[in-house]
């Protein structure tokens, strides 16, 4: 079976099956012979920025020699970014190995798309005796596929409304959601987090006797500096500082996320008793890989893109374009999903256009650009429509001058789209710049 035909096979067969609940999950693993309990590791959880964080983790994990394994979602442009073991995505052989054995029993239990790759990642884990994996939860928590690994250390970012039909329209209805990747005595490290879905967090915890790690008030971080090579701040936690920290992610909001990460990581080597070196630490701050959030494609003309795809990350978004670019107005590429607070979406971004690209991204959850339209036509900025993201993406790279900043945006769809197609426009931008 080749790539795309078994991703068109899983996707097709297995794509109706989503239900919300873990039995399923908790029969399949059981009659695979339950791969997630020979696992240790990390589980991260939250609205937005635990992408980064597993990736953190990831980087500050490879520095200090462990072998980790680590899962996320969704995948940019291949299915095979899901996996990623030592730093390096599983080879697509080893999954659709791992699949063929167990694609009867995936058949029997009517798993759904999640469960499986969910499934093959635990698999593929135990398989290659790894000592540490980190595993990213797909949505929500308590009920998610993920959620059947013990971790010896949590962390839940953020909170907030996304997913609303699924997790609840509050975001006290969301916090009690992602509260449920909380176990019995395993510390939780949290991110910035509002009040009220904070003490609904804090109440799971204290029934769980989880000890909680709060930022500012347990672990502490002053971001110095930041430009288009990443953030530079300082850190402390216990007995622990480190001065002059620099992160090769971009954004005012990363670096809580690479300061929880760190603090989760040095739980996770007191736990499993290794040292934690300065050293290391430095080093593997400048080696995180992850894209499509707050990435530079291209220095002259500026071409970012970020995987901003619900208000709260828009909002992350343009508070960092503000820092590195005061008084400064943007160039848009938009498309955004039409389950998504769209409308709210735009206005923000109109509110700091000088232009905007809109497009309809390839996923069939996508607002199309008539539904777009729209809302971006109810403020005075200029707009053009194109049907696809690539094309869109032509188009505003043609009108691109060395002194504007085009950021692409709205869906990590969008941002898959536009890295795929990237390297085929170089010729472009460099004529632009």
């Amino acid at each position: 079976m080749l790539y795309q035909e078994f991703l068109n096979h899983i996707f097709k067969k297995y794509s109706g099956n989503v239900k919300l609940e873990l039995t399923r999950m908790q029969n399949l693993l059981e009659a695979m012979g339950n791969p997630q309990n020979s696992l240790r590791g990390l589980h991260i959880a939250g609205t937005n920025g635990k992408g980064s964080v597993c990736a953190t983790l990831e980087a500050l994990a490879l520095a200090h020699n462990l072998t980790v394994g680590l899962n996320t979602s969704p995948h940019l442009i291949n299915y095979t970014e899901r996996f990623r073991i030592n730093g390096k995505e599983l080879p697509f052989e080893t999954i659709l190995n791992i699949y063929l054995r167990y694609e009867d029993l995936f058949e029997k239990f009517e798993a759904s798309f999640f469960e499986i790759t969910t499934a093959i990642a635990f698999q593929a884990f135990k398989e290659a005796n790894l000592n540490t994996a980190i595993m990213e939860v797909g949505l929500g928590g308590r009920l998610d596929a993920t959620n059947l690994f013990t971790p010896d250390i949590a962390a839940i970012t953020t909170i907030g409304l996304d997913h609303i039909k699924t997790l609840g329209g509050t975001l006290e209805q969301i916090a009690t959601e992602k509260a449920g990747i909380i176990k019995e005595k395993v510390p939780l490290v949290l991110g910035e987090i509002a009040e009220s879905p904070l003490n609904i967090i804090l109440e799971k915890a204290k029934q769980l006797n989880a000890p909680v790690y709060l930022p500012q008030k347990d672990y502490f971080y002053q971001l110095n500096n930041m430009d288009l090579n990443g953030i530079h701040f300082n850190y402390s936690f216990g007995p622990y500082t480190f001065q002059n920290l620099n992160a090769n992610l971009i954004g005012e909001h990363q670096a809580t996320n690479v300061a929880q990460a760190l603090t989760a990581f040095i739980l996770y080597s007191e736990k499993r008793g290794f040292p934690i070196s300065s050293t290391k630490i430095h080093s593997a701050l400048q080696n995180i890989h992850w894209q499509g959030r707050m990435q530079v494609l291209d220095t002259s003309p500026v071409i970012i893109t970020d995987g901003a795809h619900n208000v709260q990350g828009v909002q992350a978004l343009l508070n960092s374009l503000h820092m590195l670019f005061p008084d400064r107005r943007f160039r848009f590429l938009v498309s955004i999903l039409a389950d998504k607070n769209y409308k709210e979406m735009l206005a923000m971004i109109c509110a700091n256009a000088e232009k905007i690209y809109i497009a309809k991204n390839e996923s069939d959850r996508a607002a199309s650009v008539e539904m777009q339209s729209a809302e971006v036509s109810k403020y005075k900025v200029p707009f053009e429509t194109a049907p696809t993201v690539q094309e869109a993406f032509i188009k505003a790279i043609n009108e691109l001058s060395k002194d504007n900043i085009l950021i692409c945006c709205g869906s990590l769809y969008t941002v898959g789209e536009v890295l795929n197609y990237y390297p085929l426009t170089d010729k472009l931008i460099k004529q632009a710049g």
